[in-house]
């Protein structure tokens, strides 16, 4: 059969459109190797472009829900929890230009595009108490238990200190007003908690740049120095998301680390 009956005839395939486009061969039937598109699902926001599989990577540019984008490849990264659930799957859709599957639709849970060259496991797979299990899992306003918006990374935070290490950590603890992110390091001081410029596990991680600074949990240190945080509203609108940071005053960065006593 012709490739013009195969684009016009009762059963279009999708062989034939991957030898149009030069992405798979006809002869070869290799559909697996093929690329594969998805449509953006974000409930209204734009979806951040990386320029790598992971939050830890920079922001490249932004893509509008509804958009259809092509999948040239798909790599392991960050796990981060969107509109599809919780998906450690990064699509690569240009040169330097990574989206997170958890905001697309594939129509399927798993790869649905070949494996990225060179694409290990740059960020390891949470296991164990590793999870978003964040009691306002969803909230988008109020204030909670602790006395912090709720979906944002102070209350995350607070519930981690609380839950993790048995600290009844609230926004006036020790008699120290805590507010925002920006302010964590200073109020830790003052309340006499101990500040570290290296991360353990268990310590608050904190960004004091930007407009409200950020907080997370470190949940895991790397050989490398690097380590893993948990964390609330960074890499989605009050979301969940687990990934790899470094020292540094970046916007993806930390330079102070609270050690409550525990």
């Amino acid at each position: 059969m012709s490739l013009i009956a195969a684009l016009t005839g009762n059963r279009p395939t999708r062989i034939a459109v991957a030898a149009v486009l030069g992405l798979g061969s006809v002869a070869g039937l290799g559909l697996a190797a093929d690329a594969a598109t998805g449509r953006v699902r974000t409930g209204g926001e734009n979806l951040v472009v990386r320029s790598g599989p992971g939050t830890s990577y920079a922001k490249v540019g932004r893509i509008s829900s509804g958009t259809k984008i092509d999948i040239i490849c798909q790599a392991r990264g960050t796990t981060v929890t969107g509109r599809y659930g919780t998906s450690s799957w990064w699509n690569k859709i240009g040169t330097n230009r990574y989206v997170s599957d958890a905001f697309v639709y594939t129509g399927s849970d798993g790869r649905v595009a070949p494996l990225c060259k060179g694409s290990g496991s740059t960020n390891p797979t949470p296991t164990g108490a590793i999870k978003d299990d964040y009691p306002y899992r969803g909230a988008t306003s109020g204030v909670d238990r602790w006395n912090f918006y709720k979906g944002q990374c102070t209350s995350f935070a607070a519930w981690r200190v609380n839950h993790n290490l048995g600290v009844a950590f609230h926004n006036h603890y020790k008699n120290v007003h805590w507010g925002n992110a920006q302010n964590w390091d200073n109020a830790a001081r003052a309340a006499g908690i101990p500040v570290y410029s290296t991360p353990r596990v268990g310590d608050i991680a904190v960004r004091s740049s930007g407009s409200y600074g950020h907080v997370a949990y470190v949940a895991k240190v790397n050989a490398d120095g690097s380590f893993m945080v948990e964390e609330y509203n960074h890499v989605r609108p009050d979301t969940y998301s687990y990934r790899r940071a470094t020292r540094g005053e970046g916007s993806e960065q930390f330079s102070a680390f609270i050690r409550f006593k525990r």
